[in-house]
C-alpha cells in the first residue's frame, strides 16, 4: 500500500530509476546503429533544450518520453535494421539479466529499487516493441521492425 512515507521512492523511481532505463534502451539503439556504421541523434525527455552532449539531448522533462533517428548505416538490410530497432529492448533484456547476476551472486542485494529497475525495464521492452504507430505516426520499435521485414523499409526511421 503506498503512504505519504513512499513519497521518497516515487521520486527516486520516477526521476531516476526510469531515466537510467530509457537512457540504457537509448544506448541500445545507439549501439547497433554505431556497429553498422550509422549515426543516431538522441532526446531524452521533451520540453526545452536541458544539455547537449555530442548527439545527446536531455530536455528538462528528462522522465517522460524519449527519441532517437538514425541515419545512414553503412550496412543497411533487412537484419541490421533490425538489430538497430530492437536494440533499444536488447540492451534493456540485457541491463535486467545483468542486474539479476549481480543479484544471485550476492554482489548487490535486491531491493525495491533493483526491483523496479526490472519492472520499468520489462515496460520498455513490452512496449517498444508491440508494433503500432504512435499518435504522431512514428512506429513503434516492434512496427519498425515489421514494416522492415513487410514492407522492406519502415514508414519513417524515427525510433520511439
Amino acid at each position: 500500500m503506498f503512504d505519504w512515507g513512499d513519497i521518497d521512492k516515487f521520486f527516486i523511481s520516477f526521476f531516476i530509476i526510469l531515466p537510467i532505463v530509457t537512457l540504457i534502451h537509448e544506448l541500445g539503439h545507439f549501439f547497433f546503429a554505431k556497429l553498422f556504421g550509422g549515426s543516431l541523434d538522441m532526446q531524452i525527455g521533451t520540453g526545452k533544450k536541458l544539455f547537449k552532449v555530442g548527439r545527446l539531448q536531455v530536455n528538462r522533462v528528462y522522465f517522460y518520453d524519449a527519441w532517437c533517428q538514425f541515419t545512414d548505416l553503412r550496412w543497411s538490410n533487412k537484419v541490421t535494421r533490425t538489430l538497430v530497432y530492437g536494440g533499444g529492448a536488447i540492451f534493456n533484456l540485457a541491463s535486467i539479466l545483468i542486474v539479476n547476476a549481480f543479484i544471485l551472486r550476492r554482489d548487490i542485494e535486491p531491493t525495491l529499487y533493483t526491483y523496479q529497475f526490472a519492472y520499468f525495464s520489462f515496460y520498455y521492452i513490452f512496449f517498444s516493441l508491440y508494433p503500432i504507430y504512435y499518435s504522431n505516426g512514428h512506429p513503434s520499435d516492434g512496427r519498425a521492425i515489421y514494416d522492415t521485414w513487410k514492407k522492406g523499409s519502415p514508414e519513417s526511421d524515427p525510433l520511439n
